[in-house]
């Protein structure tokens, strides 16, 4: 009962959750496959942020349950923010599941799957489900270990956990608690670790990642902590690339917009959610920015970096949008001229502000708000592609392609770029110049002679 497989639904948290206990797994001896077949126990790391998402897993949960009447040894175990959220009432579905995990107790996951083990190895059926949901002071800091493929290059890093924002549309600061921040020094120790294994590019990971550290660090001649962790980060040796997600607009000061000028190895792309361009959405939201602030910070970071790259969330069809809210989301979305967005149709979360809202928009208008965005986002994408036709761009070199394609890596606005290349390129940065391009990918060849020999 040693070998384990983790499915990871959601966001990029999530994929550093199941990381971090993959990583808890194997110093407990359990080995972690990548074939579900294979696995005598199977995890699933949850995401409760949309519907969709909650039914996708609980669907495969149900599914995965019939191994059970063939192999009564077999552990299914729930973890993450739908654990969170539904707890044992998961069970009235899923009776046959083993563990239920919330998001504050990933780290006792071996200590549960050893108990398991043990009743079985002892003869004795598993009894009742295991249950754990419940808070823990500084379970932010567990989130820290990772398993490094061979040669990886890029990692992300937890340093904040939890929401204090309370969103009328987010089930976040349900699943993931108040606002719990790591310790800057340990942050920066496991990001100079990661540089000595070959890491050359980090992702810096948080609900509100912007707000890392307000409660906990003296805010130093006007120099956010979030941007003096940045700065700390920016002098390691070895590591190249800094990217952080998700932020919020309010995070946005004059230090951090500043700081896109002067730290070399933070990369010209931001991640800023909008939600909505309309003011009168936005107060119904709880989104505590206007339109026009939200366009003041896209046109400073453009001030400060010409060439900067963002994406953004959009939510369509929220309680009440008229016709008019969404000509000014519609509006504002263009002359943000994203590079990428997720565009989402409003999806009532229960224990969420604007689950009982009046005013609820129809499943059809949600639908045609989201492909008219869609579709300014695939032309605002093509178009900025375009433009790097002929160009020669910085990569980070991650690897092969999956599809055998040569080898890919990212630009520093993270554009994905396949070219030819030789396996001892793999985490250096290197010139490509770009010959083609799609929607979403640009293809190019290695600018330097000799370089890919």
């Amino acid at each position: 009962m040693n070998r384990v497989f983790i499915k990871t639904y959601g966001c990029q948290m999530n994929e550093r959750d199941s990381e971090a206990v993959a990583a808890l797994l194997r110093a407990r001896g359990y080995r972690i496959v990548q074939d579900e077949s294979a696995c005598d126990v199977m995890l699933l790391n949850t995401c409760s942020v949309r519907d969709m998402a909650e039914q996708k897993a609980i669907g495969k949960a149900a599914n995965v349950a019939a191994r059970k009447k063939r192999n009564p040894r077999f552990v299914l175990g729930i973890l993450g923010c739908m654990a969170q959220n539904r707890g044992a009432a998961l069970l009235d579905a899923l009776p046959d599941v083993d563990l239920i995990v919330g998001t504050q107790k990933f780290h006792q996951v071996p200590d549960y799957l050893d108990n398991l083990r043990a009743a079985q190895e002892a003869g004795a059926p598993i009894g009742s489900t295991i249950v754990d949901i419940a808070e823990e002071a500084g379970s932010q800091n567990t989130i820290r270990d990772h398993v490094l493929e061979e040669k990886q290059v890029t990692a992300f890093v937890s340093i904040q956990q939890g929401c204090n924002m309370d969103c009328a549309f987010c089930i976040v600061p349900k699943t993931r608690g108040d606002e719990r921040s790591r310790p800057m020094d340990e942050i920066v120790r496991e990001c100079e670790e990661l540089a000595d294994r070959g890491v050359r590019e980090i992702t810096l990971l948080g609900q509100i990642v912007t707000s890392y550290g307000r409660r906990d660090y003296v805010h130093t001649a006007g120099v956010t902590p979030f941007v003096q962790l940045l700065e700390r980060v920016n002098a390691i040796p070895g590591l190249r690339r800094i990217r952080f997600t998700s932020p919020h607009p309010r995070g946005f000061k004059d230090d951090l917009i500043q700081a896109y000028g002067r730290l070399e190895k933070l990369c010209e792309y931001v991640h800023l959610p909008m939600q909505s361009g309309s003011d009168r959405i936005l107060r119904a939201m709880n989104r505590p920015y206007t339109r026009e602030r939200y366009r003041q910070i896209v046109d400073d970071l453009r001030r400060v970096r010409p060439d900067m790259y963002f994406s953004t969330d959009i939510i369509v069809g929220f309680p009440g949008e008229t016709e008019e809210d969404f000509a000014q989301t519609r509006e504002l979305f263009e002359a943000c001229n994203y590079d990428m967005a997720y565009v989402f149709k409003y999806s009532i979360r229960s224990g969420t502000p604007a689950a009982g809202l009046a005013d609820q928009v129809p499943e059809t208008v949600k639908e045609e708000r989201n492909q008219i965005l869609l579709r300014i986002l695939e032309a605002n994408s093509a178009r900025r592609n375009a433009t790097l036709l002929g160009t020669t761009q910085e990569v980070l070199v991650e690897g092969p392609d999956k599809k055998g394609r040569g080898f890919m890596g990212r630009t520093r606005g993270n554009r994905i770029v396949h070219f030819d290349a030789a396996e001892r390129l793999i985490g250096e940065l290197v010139p490509v110049k770009i010959t083609r391009a799609s929607t979403a990918v640009l293809y190019g060849s290695l600018a330097l002679a000799g370089v890919g020999c």
